[in-house]
């Protein structure tokens, strides 16, 4: 079966781990992270758009990458 036929979040709620959504907040994607974190259960989840950013700006912008909440929330959730 194609990807693109997939039910890419079919069992997005049965996700029991850790999980950190961080999207630029202009991204033409930026859908599909609100979509997939609507999805997801449980207390350890957590979606961080970032003001004014698109999808690019998130790889190489080192002044807008949330480097201390990637840290904070791996500390805290790999233990």
């Amino acid at each position: 079966m194609s990807f693109l036929n997939q039910p890419i979040l079919a069992y997005a709620g049965e996700i029991r781990s850790a999980v950190l959504v961080i999207h630029g907040e202009k991204a033409h994607s930026c859908y599909f992270s609100r979509d997939a974190f609507a999805k997801l259960n449980g207390d350890n989840k957590e979606l961080l758009l970032i003001p004014n950013a698109v999808h690019t700006d998130l790889y190489d912008r080192t002044d807008i990458i949330p480097f201390d909440k990637l840290v904070d929330f791996f500390q805290k959730n790999l233990k």
